[in-house]
């Protein structure tokens, strides 16, 4: 007959069951008109409950800490020396389910980081020849083709080959919705295929994926453990002596010993054991949901005492590339209206590997543009690029370029006056030797910045700003649209560094949270008492020393994330205010004889339940 091998959760969740059974068994002997066998099954669950808790909290001692179980220890032990055997047994039963529901109560808090974890990809499918080779995704190499199949995780970051892709992301962005990307798009590990098969191809490592960094930042999320959860380590520490001079004091006034085992058992500290953890996992599982992967419960809990924000401009306030801004058609244009230029300016600019080209042949697709294929293309690097397009010699770049190749350009400069200093960027589009229209191009804010910085002052943040590598004029523009409290422009890394450090001497300021997505931003987010990344081509290093990253592309997360801190250490607070209060109450009435061991027992396993089911709260919105 094969062994039955039960886990350590195994055994956490029978032991209470076990107990219970025990309990009743007592109790119907007592019923029989068998009080004495009653007693011994109610003395013997007392004593097979002392041997693993004694043994549990000599490890504590030993390790130089007083573990708050030591008073469970106390009272256990002093109900079974004055016969209180139910007591004891009960005390035994709070204790196991105690243990039971913070286990079962954890589990519902870790539920949508378990969910991130079991939906690694392991397995995928690469080109080999003419077919497709199952291979573990850690072989997977850059520039490897690779297939995912109706259902399936995309195992790899990679760039989509063939026709369009609809994917489920989820799990990474909380947005229900399937988003359908076209031809070339990168998609992201971790997103599940909710249409047909694709292909893609890899662009970097399955280490080095978004989501492998996701799931490095889970584990951490899993371990590390905050320092208002610490607290209660230290709890017995002050909390033991005075529950034993109590019941000391109770016992000699009263000279009845039973009292003194009532008093220990409503002072067990369940309230802050269970409580704090719970609510603190769940903030983290919270903010999980809402696509913020927090690197556990010490950096939600000083999310939740943020005062002041700081964040980057590129890639953060804003979208980190360029977009059009406006198309300028100058009159007479030898190309026609706004669309006709900014078509023949993406069909020559479909050539050319520049940026702005990019942008531009973008904003031409999104608006529907048919764009036609040039011919002669000549490009100059970092000039321009010109070809023909319907017959029509187009040439597309500086107007310096445009008139070194021949085209009349007056005019060009004075569009958008000093584009430079403002973050704009312009490009001359010529047709037929005559300037046609100029496109203003500039670093676009996201669309839900405009509303960041009051979110974040409702949330109870005191000073929003932003520290940015861009010129004055720029940072200032962007500061007064979005509505921040101030603008560092111009900084260095270094003078990050010197930011976030003053902020942080500031207590009227601290703690301060800074927001980056670039590996420039990697210092100050170390720095910080609690650095946020977003999720993008550039937050490979800087979530590497980030406490968070935002995995969904949408600053108002920031806000999110405070917010979700600030309720979890309330709750966490409340709880724990509200827990002990209650058992110090019990206590004083067990001291007076009003509250007897078994009844006391019953009450405090009450407030277990009553803390843990608030603070299972943090999970909620």
């Amino acid at each position: 007959m094969p062994s039955v091998v039960l886990t350590s959760e195994g055994r956490t969740r029978l032991l209470p069951l076990a107990t219970l059974t025990l309990i009743v068994t007592g109790g119907g002997l007592h019923l029989a008109g068998a009080p004495t066998a009653g007693d011994a099954v109610w003395a013997a669950t007392v004593a097979v409950m002392l041997v693993p808790l004694t043994i549990s909290i000599a490890r504590t001692l030993a390790a130089g800490r007083v573990g708050v179980d030591a008073i469970a220890l106390v009272a256990m032990a002093g109900a079974l020396a004055v016969g209180e055997y139910l007591a004891g047994a009960v005390i035994a039963l709070m204790l196991s389910g105690g243990n039971a529901l913070e286990a079962s109560a954890s589990r519902r808090a870790r539920r949508e980081l378990t969910a991130l974890l079991a939906r690694m990809p392991t397995i995928a499918h690469r080109r080999a020849g003419g077919g497709w080779e199952e291979v573990p995704v850690e072989e997977l190499a850059v520039g490897d083709e690779v297939l995912v199949r109706a259902g399936e995780i995309v195992p790899v970051d990679g760039e989509l080959l063939g026709g369009e892709a609809v994917v489920d992301e989820s799990a990474l962005s909380g947005e229900p919705l399937p988003v359908t990307h076209a031809r070339g798009a990168t998609l992201r590990s971790g997103s599940a295929n909710a249409g047909a098969a694709f292909e893609l191809r890899a662009t970097r490592l399955a280490a080095d994926s978004a989501y492998a960094n996701i799931v490095r930042l889970v584990r951490a999320a899993e371990t590390q453990r905050a320092p208002f959860v610490r607290l209660a380590d230290r709890y017995a520490a002050f909390f033991l002596p005075l529950t034993l001079a109590l019941a000391a004091i109770a016992w000699a006034a009263s000279g009845d010993p039973v009292r003194a085992v009532a008093v220990l058992v409503v002072a067990t500290p369940c309230p802050l054991i269970l409580a704090a953890p719970i609510a603190i996992v769940s903030g983290v599982s919270r903010a999980a949901r809402s696509g913020v992967i927090v690197k556990g419960g010490a950096a939600i809990e000083r999310l939740g005492e943020a005062r002041t924000v700081l964040l980057d401009k590129t890639g953060t306030l804003t979208l980190g590339e360029p977009a059009v801004r406006e198309v300028v058609v100058f009159d007479p244009s030898p190309a026609g209206g706004e669309e006709e230029v900014l078509r023949f300016a993406a069909s020559v600019d479909q050539l050319s590997a520049h940026v702005l080209a990019e942008a531009l042949v973008h904003e031409a697709e999104r608006r529907g543009l048919p764009l036609a294929e040039p011919a002669d293309a000549v490009e100059e690097p970092g000039q321009g690029i010109e070809g023909t397009v319907d017959g029509r010699r187009v040439a597309v770049g500086s107007s310096s370029w445009l008139r070194s190749r021949g085209y009349e350009v007056g005019g060009a400069a004075a569009v958008g006056g000093d584009g430079e200093a403002a973050g704009l960027a312009k490009v001359a589009v010529g047709v037929d030797g005559r300037l046609a229209g100029v496109v203003v191009m500039a670093d676009r804010l996201r669309d839900d910045a405009r509303e960041l910085a009051g979110e974040l002052r409702a949330a109870g943040v005191r000073r929003v700003a932003m520290v940015t590598g861009d010129r004055a004029p720029v940072a200032e523009r962007i500061a007064a649209d979005t509505g921040l409290d101030q603008a560092f422009a111009e900084q260095s890394p270094e003078q990050k560094l010197a930011v976030v450090r003053s902020m942080r001497a500031d207590p009227e300021l601290a703690p301060v949270v800074m927001v980056g997505d670039g590996v420039n931003d990697a210092p100050a987010l170390a720095l910080a008492d609690v650095g946020i990344a977003m999720a993008g081509p550039g937050a490979t290093i800087s979530s590497e020393t980030a406490d968070a990253v935002i995995v969904v592309d949408r600053i108002d997360r920031v806000a999110a994330a405070v917010a979700i801190g600030r309720r979890a250490l309330a709750i966490a607070r409340q709880s724990v205010v509200f827990g002990i209060g209650l058992s110090a109450a019990a206590m004083l009435v067990a001291a007076f004889g009003y509250l007897p061991p078994l009844a006391g027992a019953l009450l405090q396993e009450g407030i277990d339940v009553a803390v843990i089911l608030n603070a299972l709260r943090a999970l909620t919105d």
